[in-house]
């Protein structure tokens, strides 16, 4: 299903419009009975269809591609309308900021609809197996809107049914019950759910895309034992390989492959729009800075910090000076003096007719533009490229950096994963003689995850997780050097308090209308 009906995305504009209340307490998807609503096989696949409609994106409603990197240390973000990310970064953000209050009412009102489900699908006439596995669906998905809030705003209050307007009083759960519950939901919904699904029906939530979500909790929780095991077992079904092109896997030419873990259908259909150069149509969103640039290393596998001070200045007035860089540098990132689609992008060409110089609206903050995701063809109107919200790479990342912090950093299969990532993109294997205590590989493996998930929306809870958010989020952020005079643009000054900043703020309308909600440190 390529697209979802027209019903649906009715259903769920109108939904998301609702009051805290009606959408805690409203009782069926389409304003008729219960009794009428839930008898057809069909009907109850449209309900599930819509649990399915929060589920973030990469480039347009959740802007999964957006938040992940505005809010880290590898971009910057303009363009409110697609969410005040600046607000954040600069610690200004209060209870009512709106990014925040979106996420917390689209996931509560998602865990609505999976409840709804689950309560009623049992009245539905239809075959009992699809129907447990419809059932298994929805407590997958039930347990990922939990997760998501749970890394956003910390422990959070655990909805398991649908609430009537009188238990509208919830208290926030602890941390462990919320882990628990999560993890516990998601492992049982796996074992109901298949390794994969038709072409047709490839986006829904599968067994791997659940134990890939429990990767991601247990490695933000520093639980690195249950994070390896479950990366393992995505390794151990033998089904997903790496795409071999790296930067033919985020075109339409790369859509089709056996790297993606759960995608998002049309999730990227709007990266035109936000990533590419005003000049050919794009009104650019989000900026890298030089941080994420800076972190390719050569094609020798060297950082630029390695080669001198000569060379650190080179390569920062020409990142990919003589096609030396990482490959995975010029299939993200849009570099100035680059030629694209015939066009040569010089941000630092101070001329009024120049749509792509630095700082001017809809143009690049920092001098360079996001290429993932950017295919030509979008710009004369396909819009329909999916998102990978999980992809193979990041399991197997996942899975080495979990052995080395359990101190199995000597494995075979840290050096064997890694070398797996860096060749697929062309880069060497990994350096034994150099990398070969707990301290280089971990170094080494957070360097790889920052190439190769560039943009992809985990760097905001990387940092957080490895403790250097207070490091990289405060200060002057920088953006490309110009060639001519070596000046480093500077983009803006941001501000990280980390007893407050680790989390988003608990929505102000949220405590209003139910005080037993505790509201985060320093909001």
């Amino acid at each position: 299903m390529k697209k979802i009906t027209i019903f649906l995305f009715l259903a769920a504009f109108s939904l998301y419009f609702c009051s805290c209340e009606k959408y805690l307490t409203h009782d069926d998807p389409s304003g008729v009975t219960d009794a009428d609503w839930w008898e057809t096989e069909a009907n109850a696949r449209n309900a599930l269809n819509a649990v399915y409609a929060g589920m973030p994106q990469g480039t347009d409603g959740r802007n999964i591609m957006l938040a992940g990197s505005d809010l880290s240390d590898e971009a910057v973000g303009r363009q409110s309308s697609f969410g005040d990310y600046e607000q954040f970064t600069k610690s200004l953000q209060t209870s009512d900021w709106g990014v925040a209050l979106h996420i917390w009412r689209d996931n509560f009102l998602d865990i609505r609809r999976a409840n709804r489900f689950l309560e009623n699908v049992g009245n539905v006439y239809m075959d009992e197996a699809l129907k447990a596995r419809y059932k298994a669906e929805a407590r997958a998905l039930r347990a990922y809107y939990h997760l998501e809030l749970f890394l956003l705003y910390g422990a959070i209050p655990i909805a398991d049914h649908s609430l009537s307007q009188n238990e509208n009083t919830l208290t926030r759960n602890t941390e462990e019950e919320c882990y628990t519950f999560i993890f516990t939901e998601l492992a049982a919904a796996a074992e109901e759910l298949p390794v994969s699904y038709s072409t047709s029906e490839a986006w829904r939530i599968s067994k791997p895309a659940c134990w890939a979500f429990i990767t991601r909790l247990a490695l933000f929780y520093k639980h690195f034992d249950v994070a390896a095991e479950y990366a393992k077992k995505v390794i151990d079904l033998d089904v997903f390989v790496l795409y071999p092109d790296y930067a033919k896997l985020f075109t339409y030419d790369g859509e089709l492959n056996q790297e993606r873990i759960y995608y998002k259908d049309a999730g990227c259909a709007t990266a035109w729009d936000r990533f590419a150069p005003n000049s050919l149509g794009g009104r650019t969103a989000v900026s890298p800075t030089n941080i994420v640039v800076n972190n390719f290393e050569t094609r020798q596998g060297k950082t630029i910090w390695e080669l001198g001070a000569d060379s650190v200045a080179l390569y920062k007035r020409n990142p990919n000076y003589h096609n030396n860089r990482d490959p995975r540098l010029s299939a993200s990132v849009l570099l100035p003096d680059e030629t694209y689609l015939g066009e040569k992008l010089q941000p630092f060409l101070q001329d009024n007719a120049n749509m792509n110089r630095v700082g001017v609206q809809a143009s690049t903050m920092t001098g360079y533009w996001v290429k993932k995701y950017l295919d030509t063809k979008d710009q004369n109107g396909a819009r329909s490229l999916d998102f990978m919200y999980v992809r193979y790479a990041e399991i197997l990342l996942t899975y080495v950096e979990s052995l080395i912090e359990i101190g199995k950093y000597d494995h075979d299969d840290v050096t064997k994963y890694i070398d797996q990532v860096r060749q697929r993109a062309g880069m060497p294997k990994v350096d034994k003689s150099k990398y070969n205590s707990q301290e280089t590989l971990r170094t080494l493996v957070r360097r790889e995850r920052q190439a190769e998930l560039a943009f992809e929306g985990q760097r905001f809870f990387d940092i957080r997780r490895w403790g250097i958010a207070s490091e990289v989020m405060n200060g002057q952020v920088y953006g490309a050097t110009n060639p001519e005079t070596g000046e480093t643009v500077k983009v803006e000054v941001r501000t990280y308090k980390p007893d407050r900043d680790i989390r988003y703020p608990i929505p102000r309308g949220e405590i209003t209308a139910n005080p037993n909600l505790a509201q985060n440190p320093g909001y």
